[in-house]
């Protein structure tokens, strides 16, 4: 079983957002969704899940297009950010009616891992969504997210708020659900460094387009940061794709992405590096005065 999306575009207002972008979610893979404020990521999950309408392209579940079709769309969850307002001023619905109406929306909820992950984040149901903190808010889309049982699993920024303890706590639980059950994960993030070891594979956008699907290991293994004088610099990586180039006098660092088969020359007095998930979507995304 597989969430198979081709030739994506989304356009709003003659400008698009979304451009031409095909991928394969597999089963039973935690994906993680990168990519500067504006890259089109919210826009690509509420697409493959049928919340948002492609302008151009399908989106299939399991080879059977997911508009509209309620037998795909129970083994998709989208859990997005709450909003504490609504269209008609603050949003005064209760979490516990929330979780509620969650419960009665995805066919496989289950009410104990609602009922445990309430009692881990200390949430007090009572309280109405516009009063309660950013972090609270992620917490209840966690829990949207994990007790729907969905087969495939979507969280956008599911961290947000989050202190470092409760972020702890969400990647440990994807993590022990993954792997108790095989279900796949996608979770867009900004906070990436620490939550580069539970990506199985990355998918990074770039203004709309799809850059990069790998498997994470596989990339950060053939990634480097080459230092040292420009003109050495510049021999071990002739040939090679280059990214986020910084010159300072005579010295020149630039990351490097190899591709099957290419190496770096050897015989020059320069540093190699590894780099970090984090430094690998700066070099591919950010510009010169950082992200």
């Amino acid at each position: 079983m597989s969430l198979v999306c081709k030739n994506i575009v989304k356009t709003y207002h003659k400008t698009d957002v979304l451009k031409n972008i095909s991928l394969e979610i597999e089963q039973g893979k935690i994906y993680g969704l990168i990519g500067r404020n504006g890259a089109g990521k919210t826009t690509l999950l509420s697409v493959l899940t049928a919340q948002n309408p492609a302008t151009c392209g399908t989106v299939c579940y399991n080879g059977e297009p997911v508009w509209e079709n309620q037998k795909a769309l129970d083994h998709l969850c989208f859990s997005r950010e709450l909003n504490p307002i609504s269209a008609t001023g603050p949003n005064t619905m209760k979490i516990k009616e929330y979780l509620r109406i969650a419960s009665v929306f995805y066919p496989n909820w289950d009410k104990q891992m609602a009922s445990d992950l309430v009692e881990m984040f200390h949430l007090d149901v009572k309280k109405k969504i516009a009063k309660v903190s950013k972090g609270m808010m992620s917490m209840v889309t966690i829990i949207v997210a994990m007790a729907s049982k969905a087969d495939i699993t979507i969280m956008d920024e599911p961290a947000a708020g989050l202190d470092v303890v409760a972020r702890e706590q969400l990647y440990r639980i994807v993590i022990d659900e993954y792997t108790k059950t095989g279900r796949t994960f996608i979770i867009s993030t900004h906070i990436i460094e620490e939550a580069a070891d539970v990506f199985e594979e990355v998918i990074i956008l770039k203004e709309g387009r799809l850059l990069c699907k790998e498997n994470t290991q596989n990339l950060l293994e053939r990634s480097f940061h080459v230092s040292g004088n420009a003109l050495d610099v510049d021999a071990v990586c002739a040939g090679l794709d280059t990214y986020h180039e910084k010159k300072m006098g005579r010295s020149k660092g630039v990351t490097v992405i190899l591709k099957d088969g290419q190496k770096l020359a050897q015989g020059y007095d320069v540093t190699v590096q590894p780099v970090s998930l984090q430094e690998l979507f700066l070099a591919l995304c950010g510009e010169e005065a950082g992200v």
